[in-house]
């Protein structure tokens, strides 16, 4: 009797293409802003190179990433006991172990993931007397916003210590990882562990610092220059970017656009997108819109490096005028906590 082929198993990639797939292209772009530039290439090109795909598969897939995130939320909920407990009465024991055991063999669940659920200021209470390498260890795991409400009620000989510790944490040994969790382990009860190495880094605190207030920032970034001017010259490089224009209102915009070369905003729309373009044509007079996008047509192709430089030179130019108190640029809640 002859034997059926065996279909092929499905990679994790191939799963994640499927998925944004049936997601359609506008949730897919929501998807895509959190990953990182490889993540997006890799499936990008699995995406391209996805023919065709089964209903049968289709429905596999987005009933494995189903259970899967209703998991992860039951574990970052109560751990793993509960979520076993809440899955066996959802799925039944038999899917319950199954969906267990594939996530604690690949998951890695985030450590003090319950804390993200604590507001700012219980949680300052909760770090404030800690050493600054713990508070920047927990820090490195909370939403930047969460973050940087913390970071902005430290005392100010504390916050940039700590943000220094986040921006040059970037790999830690899991022992130490492991000592600490045990020194907090009596405060932290809902603690999961797990072996989980890359953590903060520059990108970490460039996000706390952009949603931190602004008082906030200029201590710990004066403070860095001081300290580690190489690390804060890093940091300002990715601080405020171009797209952030998008932060600023319709009259800071205007503000901006008086001190920029015409010649400059015509390049440097060149490498934006259509959001970016949209804000600054709306706050273009139409006849000065019209010569611009005439500008932009007439100069044809222009290399990416010529871009980046238009676009850092109206970066510099926010800045300045933020500093002098002409512009404000929208950022987080820093100033909510009270001490």
């Amino acid at each position: 009797m002859a034997r059926g082929v065996a279909e092929p198993e499905i990679t994790g990639v191939q799963k994640a293409a499927i998925l944004l797939i049936a997601l359609g292209p506008e949730k897919s772009a929501q998807v895509f802003k959190h990953l990182k530039e490889e993540e997006i290439e890799q499936l990008t090109l699995e995406i391209a190179n996805t023919k065709t795909i089964t209903t049968a598969v289709k429905d596999q897939v987005i009933k494995e990433f189903y259970e899967i995130c209703l998991a992860q939320q039951y574990i970052a909920e109560g751990g793993i006991s509960y979520a076993k407990e809440l899955l066996e009465s959802a799925l039944g024991p038999e899917k319950a172990m199954e969906v267990i055991g594939r996530l604690t063999a690949s998951l890695q669940v985030k450590p003090f993931e319950f804390v993200r659920k604590a507001e700012a200021s219980q949680l300052l209470n909760f770090i404030q007397d800690e050493h600054p390498q713990t508070i920047a260890l927990i820090l490195s795991y909370l939403a930047p916003t969460q973050a940087a409400q913390i970071v902005g009620a430290l005392p100010p000989d504390r916050q940039a210590d700590v943000a220094k510790r986040i921006a040059t944490m970037d790999r830690t040994s899991p022992d130490v990882i492991k000592e600490v969790e045990r020194i907090l382990e009596t405060k932290l009860a809902s603690l999961v562990n797990q072996e989980y190495n890359i953590i903060g880094g520059v990108d970490a605190v460039v996000e706390i610092l952009n949603t931190v207030d602004r008082g906030t920032e200029k201590h710990i970034m004066e403070t860095l220059e001081i300290e580690d001017p190489e690390l804060a010259d890093e940091i300002r490089k990715k601080m405020f970017v171009f797209e952030d224009i998008l932060l600023l209102d319709d009259r800071a915009i205007q503000r901006v656009l008086r001190d920029v070369e015409n010649s400059d905003l015509a390049i440097s729309l060149k490498g934006a997108n259509e959001q970016v373009q949209n804000a600054i044509f709306n706050n273009l007079s139409k006849r000065l819109a019209s010569m611009i996008k005439e500008d932009m047509d007439f100069m044809g192709p222009v290399r990416m490096k010529d871009v980046e430089e238009a676009q850092q030179k109206i970066v510099n130019i926010i800045r300045k005028l933020e500093d002098a108190g002409e512009i404000v640029i929208s950022r987080g809640g820093g100033d909510e906590i009270v001490v």
